[in-house]
């Protein structure tokens, strides 16, 4: 074997932690795979024999690409991005999430992308290295050019966000939980009988126009009504977490991590009042979104 099979034999080793680093700080697997190519094509360029802490330098390396790539999102407009997520809504209507759904679902939860895609680009490196793959503040401090107590700061920062700050009790929120919780398990199941379960009998619910199929109305009134129009648009309901929205307990509907609407709600004697489904850019630009734990 020469060294070129032997290092690509080393890399092979560290891929697939390289992929998971940057799949959570680009919410994307193709992002992710682009980095860890990129991370690859670097290390042919340098001596591998000088580089004590193989580890270490492909951690460092891929952190600073996905830096980089983190900066330029926010400085562009992604409309191809947003193509991408409509058109992955249309394969969930045709009963066939592509294999990226459901790896994701397995490996983190796209309430998760979608809080963490609201971070600054130094913010979401900072938190998921420290809090999701424990790398100690002094080793983070050189790779986002901080000192070890200022990347703590920042960190700290991050996870405020993350966590989110409820503006009900812990009960009532618990209570709301479970009702939402059951509103989205009956309607992932298109059933009928357990969503007007769940229901106020003079429920409201209102959308956005663009949250609303073609032609249908952006309001509905009573419990059959609405129970109806949720079960007829069950494929979306496979997409959607719940979270923390506002402060309160709410659904995001994310495919590929990336947020398409926001459902809100209002609950009384456990059961839901009303709701309100949320697809408008500006107004979601302005939602505080957290993960609900």
């Amino acid at each position: 074997m020469d060294e070129h099979e032997t290092l690509a034999e080393r890399f092979e080793a560290q891929r697939g932690r390289l992929r998971a680093v940057a799949h959570r700080m680009l919410g994307s697997l193709d992002e992710a795979d682009d980095a860890v190519q990129e991370t690859w094509l670097r290390l042919c360029r340098v001596d591998a024999d000088e580089v004590d802490n193989l580890a270490g330098w492909l951690r460092t390396v891929i952190t600073r690409i996905c830096l980089d790539m983190l900066r330029s999102r926010r400085s562009r407009r992604e409309d191809l991005a947003d193509q991408q997520v409509l058109d992955q809504v249309s394969a969930a209507a045709q009963g066939s999430p592509p294999e990226d759904e459901a790896v994701l679902a397995d490996s983190v939860s796209r309430a998760l992308l979608v809080v963490l895609d609201t971070l600054e680009p130094i913010e979401r490196i900072t938190f998921v290295l420290h809090d999701m793959f424990a790398v100690p503040f002094r080793q983070i401090a050189p790779i986002v050019e901080r000192t070890p107590v200022t990347a703590k700061k920042i960190a700290s920062r991050a996870r405020h966000k993350v966590q989110g700050t409820p503006v009900a009790p812990a009960d009532e929120l618990v209570r709301n939980r479970q009702v939402v919780s059951a509103f989205l398990a009956a309607a992932r199941a298109g059933d009928l009988t357990a969503i007007l379960a769940v229901l106020a009998p003079d429920v409201v619910r209102r959308a956005d126009p663009v949250a609303v199929p073609p032609g249908g109305a952006t309001e509905a009134r009573g419990a059959r009504a609405v129970a109806e129009g949720t079960a007829a648009l069950a494929h979306r309901s496979q997409l959607a977490e719940l979270a923390l929205v506002n402060g309160t307990v709410g659904v995001v509907v994310a495919p590929r991590g990336r947020l398409l609407f926001a459902l809100t709600f209002t609950v009384e004697d456990d059961r839901i009042a009303e709701y309100d489904v949320i697809a408008d850019p500006a107004r979601l630009q302005r939602l505080d979104l957290a993960v609900l734990s």
